[in-house]
């Protein structure tokens, strides 16, 4: 079994996939060296931190799937710790068990309310902490594993706090896509995005599916899918979004080969198809429109038409059968 103290640059080599990494924090030496000796036996890979700054900084550094953190320690308290954790988009993400000496109602409801799952009061039991650990390891790891699936599946997904407008947590797919489509990264929400977001929250319809959002870039397009509220509801909550790319190169080639189109030609007709005028296909390929003009002229005359629109009814007619997906 593998425990690390004090090797930060091992970190991101940790084995994650032979045990979980759980990171304790806490100022007292006793309660680390006995719940360290009990995670150990049990076989999970053991961080621990002594105060609030070391556990921010071993958080960022390792990201690890649970977090012990001790409600009560000088200088920065594990309250301020998991607010930082949460307002953290890497680390936002990773669940956090509070132990506290503190059983009055107001202290266990400020643990939940800055982001923890669960409490356990002292003096610790190990048997007690090991029991609620798994149950939200198991369902941190589902959530891990449906993330991934998306991914693999061509879907990206992120999650977005309405409150404050924050990008709470997203997938490396996700992450690659606001980058070229908006050149924004966490925290920060593409403002489109999130008016949309709050827009459907102000007039949300349980009976509806919410319209969908949709930006073209060249011949790709990203559409954003609202999936469900997670968490609390209150200042309307944190959303899940589904984000998924479709790129109608295919369309441009499958006109280009129907028609006996040159690349150039094909790219022509399918934004002629979109709607562009010549001056706008011009901006999009990099041409003068008087270029765009000679290669419609030479669309034309393939397809046997004489106007734009001709033209367009015929190309849609074609790609209907061969792409029924596609929106024009």
């Amino acid at each position: 079994m593998k425990t690390s103290l004090t090797q930060p640059k091992l970190d991101r080599t940790l084995d994650r996939a032979n045990s979980d990494v759980v990171l304790i924090v806490d100022d007292v030496p006793d309660n680390l060296a006995m719940l360290h000796d009990a995670l150990d036996e049990s076989g999970y890979t053991v961080l621990v931190a002594t105060h609030g700054e070391a556990a921010l900084q071993r958080a960022a550094q390792v990201l690890p799937d649970i977090i012990l953190l001790d409600a009560m320690m000088p200088g920065m308290d594990g309250f301020e710790v998991a607010r930082c954790l949460k307002a953290t988009p890497q680390t936002a993400h990773i669940p956090i068990v509070f132990m506290t000496g503190l059983t009055e109602t107001e202290y266990l409801v400020a643990a939940l309310e800055c982001g923890g799952v669960d409490y356990v009061t002292k003096p610790i039991k190990p048997k007690e902490v090991l029991a609620r650990m798994a149950v939200h390891l198991q369902g941190a790891r589902e959530k891990r594993q449906a993330r991934s699936a998306l991914d693999a599946f061509g879907y990206a997904s992120i999650t977005v706090r309405v409150s404050d407008g924050k990008l709470m947590w997203q997938t490396p797919l996700a992450r690659d896509l606001l980058l070229h489509y908006y050149g924004t990264d966490a925290p920060t929400t593409p403002p489109a995005v999130l008016t949309w977001l709050r827009r459907h929250v102000a007039h949300q319809d349980p009976q509806a599916e919410p319209p969908r959002l949709s930006i073209e870039l060249a011949a790709r397009r990203l559409t954003f899918r609202l999936h469900q509220q997670i968490g609390d509801s209150e200042g309307g909550g944190d959303w899940l979004i589904i984000m998924q790319e479709v790129s109608d190169q295919s369309v441009i080639e499958a006109m280009g080969l129907c028609f006996k189109l040159t690349p150039r030609e094909a790219e022509v007709l399918y934004w002629v198809v979109k709607g562009k005028i010549n001056r706008d296909i011009g901006d999009i390929l990099g041409s003068s429109p008087m270029t765009v003009k000679k290669h419609l002229e030479r669309v034309f005359a393939k397809l046997g038409v004489e106007t734009r629109t001709a033209a367009a009814a015929m190309a849609m007619s074609r790609i209907r059968q061969l792409h029924p997906q596609f929106e024009q």
